[in-house]
């Protein structure tokens, strides 16, 4: 890692007293959160100096007690990398909160169903006539929803036919149909820290080793990605270039095009997910989807759940029809297609899928604006940006109290989804995932939980908002 890309990762680590205690608790932090990967070779001595604008004296003694206790390893001659020590590993698994009556619940960033679903179901039962009499089997998914499919790819500025489609049962069931036809076990898949905690389980769940690119404040460090692909040779990466979960960052087209000149030079093929790239919140030019920089080296994977409702548990993967028929043959173990009449809803959603957005679209800027106010009017102490997209806030807490206000938060009445449900490796404790997908009325009312829940816990230093929207 290069010296300037440390120091980012840092931030303000000293806030005013220089010394190589606070260094050395900065980089202990930035480990046990999961921002900085076991296995990521330090800057020299020298190099990290200039870019702290520290003494070379301070950054040795830091370096010496994290080696003291076991944070970093050094070999002569060969430089210094970070590591966990014994009994301080990633947490595996996932963060399943209790059950409870009147819960407000702020763990699942996903929307109720809209009020078009509604008629989109009473003209799917007309046409699901036609269909009641076949066998219902379609592996590949019905020919008007994938034509309806390939024609928003088309739209968005890459041609697709409907041969290049294939339904799936949602975005997390099309990684993982890709996982089982290109991951052997015991291979790497590079993941964003932090990222959608159910790809790392998938991944898992494949005997896969997923290896994680900490995100910068500001989004990806395609430096250190490109650095991550030469070094580890990862078979797949899994990405989230539009408005990424849970952090709501999104990926520039001109770093589209220097990612996908990385896969390529380094032969490994990225899964784009792009669940999210219909909650575009801004007035901004969408940047093109990253397979139209590299259509070979990108397989991408999209969802209904979010624009229009998880319950119909539909998805679909764009690739190569080469490709597509693959999956498709190796899909019979594992199911034998989607549900058609959940197919006829949403072709029929999509018809005019551009006017249900709109509307959606406004509706959840709202909420996100009335989020932001309330969080930084009751929980001022917290900080985030506010995203261009997607359905949540990524919320640094300001203290390491993750676990601890998701458990003082459920016995409020709250359910929160913690930093250390999205970390790969690490815990992620200063931060936690708060999502605008509630009424007004019910976000209040969360918001004021959690603040008496973080009050239970203990406070936390203030610290400026960033990004308000006004």
């Amino acid at each position: 890692m290069r010296g300037h890309t440390f120091a980012q990762l840092l931030g303000s680590w000293n806030t005013g007293e220089w010394s190589s205690r606070r260094l050395h608790e900065a980089v202990r932090q930035l480990l046990l959160d999961g921002r900085l990967p076991p296995g990521t070779r330090l800057p020299a001595e020298r190099e990290l100096a200039e870019a702290l604008g520290a003494s070379r004296t301070l950054v040795g003694s830091a370096l010496e007690r994290l080696r003291a206790d076991g944070f970093v390893t050094k070999r002569r001659g060969a430089g210094s990398w970070v590591r966990l020590p014994g009994g301080e590993a990633a947490p595996v698994g996932g963060w399943f909160p209790s059950e409870g009556p009147a819960l407000v619940n702020l763990a699942q960033a996903t929307p109720a169903a809209p009020p078009e679903l509604f008629e989109a179901a009473d003209a799917a039962r007309v046409r699901f006539v036609d269909h009641a009499d076949s066998h219902g089997y379609q592996p590949h998914g019905l020919r008007d929803l994938r034509e309806s499919v390939a024609e928003r790819f088309t739209r968005r500025g890459l041609p697709t036919s409907r041969d290049q489609i294939l339904i799936t049962n949602g975005a997390q069931h099309a990684f993982a149909l890709v996982l089982r036809t290109m991951v052997a076990p015991g291979e790497r898949v590079l993941v964003e820290q932090p990222t959608y905690p159910n790809a790392t389980e998938a991944i898992r769940g494949a005997h896969a080793q997923p290896a994680p690119v900490p995100l910068l404040d500001d989004g990806w460090d395609l430096e250190l990605v490109e650095a991550t692909l030469n070094q580890r040779s990862p078979r797949l990466a899994y990405l989230i270039p539009d408005f990424q979960n849970p952090t709501g960052a999104r990926m520039s087209g001109r770093d589209r095009q220097r990612l996908a000149l990385a896969l390529r030079r380094n032969h490994t093929v990225a899964v784009v997910d792009e669940t999210l790239v219909d909650i575009d919140l801004s007035a901004h030019e969408a940047p093109p989807p990253v397979a139209s920089f590299d259509e070979k080296h990108v397989i991408t994977i999209g969802s209904a759940a979010k624009s229009c409702w998880g319950g119909m548990r539909l998805g679909w993967v764009r690739a190569s029809e080469e490709f597509v028929r693959c999956m498709v043959h190796g899909r019979a173990s594992v199911d034998l297609g989607s549900p058609v009449f959940e197919q006829l809803v949403l072709t029929e959603l999509l018809r005019d899928g551009e006017r249900l957005l709109r509307r959606r679209r406004a509706e959840w800027a709202r909420r996100r604006d009335f989020l932001v106010e309330e969080l930084r009017r009751q929980c001022p102490q917290w900080s985030c940006r506010v995203p261009d997209g997607g359905l949540s806030l990524w919320c640094d807490l300001g203290a390491p109290i993750g676990d601890r206000l998701a458990v003082a938060a459920e016995q409020h009445g709250v359910r929160l989804a913690p930093g250390s449900r999205f970390a790969v490796q690490g815990s992620l404790q200063h931060y936690a995932r708060v999502p605008y997908t509630l009424p007004e009325e019910q976000l209040r009312d969360a918001v004021s939980k959690l603040a008496l829940a973080c009050a239970a816990v203990g406070d936390a230093t203030p610290r400026e908002w960033e990004g308000l929207v006004t």
